[in-house]
């Protein structure tokens, strides 16, 4: 199992930016389809964005706002969120899923991210 960490999350107005960062362990990383998703309170966790090694894929309640990357010299993968809104707040996840599986198998704590004036 991977071990993830997540950071970056905190207190922002809407409008304004925040970049959750999440570094894994493993040294096949690279191979890695790494995601992120958040789960806001009384709903169901929902995606957000993954990458691939080159492809990345955005939900469109975020496309055109939020960025996924990723630096595999560093382990670690971004989530650059801009025009947040108070709907974007939630406790945001970051995920890996390695090469034999079928679905994100790993999971990190979660970063809670609140988007209020």
């Amino acid at each position: 199992q991977v071990q993830l960490v997540e950071s970056g999350g905190g207190l922002v107005q809407p409008g304004g930016s925040l970049r959750l960062s999440c570094a894994a362990s493993g040294r096949t990383f690279s191979s890695y389809t790494m995601g992120w998703f958040r789960q806001a309170p009384g709903k169901e966790r929902e995606f957000v964005a993954a990458i691939a090694w080159n492809d990345d894929y955005l939900a469109n309640s975020v496309k055109g706002r939020f960025t996924i990357s990723r630096d595999n010299a560093k382990n670690t993968v971004y989530l650059q969120m801009n025009s947040l809104k108070p709907e974007d707040t939630a406790t945001y996840y970051c995920a890996a899923r390695t090469k034999g599986e079928s679905d994100f198998g790993s999971w990190g704590q979660g970063t809670q991210v609140t988007v209020s004036s």
